[in-house]
């Protein structure tokens, strides 16, 4: 059956289907990513001819399987995407366009976690101002170039406009929400966990999909290795190994080390020593 959700985010399809058989929008991601250096190695991961390469191509290699490589692809064309969009005239508008459907999955997520269960906004509603808020975060011209996936920086600006707009609606309707207490979590605790969410999926501390309860504990253990990676004080390694032992069903240390392809007492040894470089980050005295 389909959802309200679907039929939002079915409409951006829709368009988008448009977009990929337009011959004047076709040229202009061809000479884009000509003129970005991008070409070639898009063809290469999509197993393209570079003179066909179009909206179709440019979008896959935005939504990579999860190769180190791809990865990095993905990350190159956003960013190139990105600076494009901050420009003027229909080819920004486009590149914008393009960010939007690349980010459609992430803008799913974030439409899904933001709906009152007990009212108000509906799912339609809602996924408006999520696609209003991509696309404003597309053009704003901000470009994330720290470590980290940019993608999963986008969507974090996008959740940011998303919680304002829903807060600024919620003061100007006064809107009585002390019924729903029991139901929901205050919004910026709610902004708190999707965004922390949204940064663990990116950065492969919980698989995706994870819908594990987070506890506040929980939520600032993650919070506390989502800025230790970014500022390089835990490897990718030993932040998914500290992720993953505090937390509620756990996998064993055995399991942890055979898929890091070693001990599982190597694998306490390097967590201790990665917890204690975290402490020493969070309290330089210690």
């Amino acid at each position: 059956m389909t959802t309200p959700t679907d039929k939002v985010f079915g409409r951006l399809d829709d368009e988008w289907a448009v977009l990929c058989a337009d011959a004047d929008v076709r040229s202009a991601v061809y000479e884009w990513l000509m003129a970005d250096s991008l070409a070639y190695e898009i063809a290469a991961a999509t197993d393209s001819w570079v003179r066909a390469l179009g909206p179709e191509q440019l979008l896959a290699a935005l939504r990579p399987a999860g190769s180190a490589t791809s990865d990095e692809l993905a990350d190159a064309v956003l960013r190139a995407l990105l600076k494009r969009a901050a420009g003027r005239g229909r080819s920004a508008t486009l590149a914008a366009r393009i960010v939007v459907q690349a980010m459609v999955p992430a803008a799913v997520r974030i439409t899904r976690g933001q709906v009152r269960p007990f009212g108000g906004r509906t799912h339609d509603d809602v996924g408006h101002i999520v696609i209003a808020a991509l696309y404003e975060t597309a053009r704003s011209g901000r470009i994330h170039h720290r470590r980290g996936r940019p993608a999963a920086n986008v969507a974090l600006d996008t959740l940011r406009r998303v919680c304002r707009e829903l807060a600024a609606d919620h003061e100007e309707l006064g809107q009585a929400l002390t019924d729903a207490d029991e139901h929901l979590v205050p919004m910026p605790d709610s902004a708190r966990v999707i965004t922390v969410h949204l940064a663990a999926a990116n950065n492969g501390l919980h698989a995706a999909g994870d819908e594990e309860e987070i506890t506040t504990a929980r939520l600032e253990v993650l919070e506390l290795v989502l800025d230790a990676l970014e500022n390089g004080v835990l490897s990718a390694a030993e932040a998914r190994w500290i992720a993953e032992h505090y937390r509620t069903g756990a996998p064993r240390d055995t399991d942890a080390a055979r898929a890091a392809g070693v001990s599982a007492v190597a694998v306490r040894q390097r967590r201790s020593r990665a917890v204690s470089r975290l402490t020493a980050s969070v309290h330089p005295t210690a």
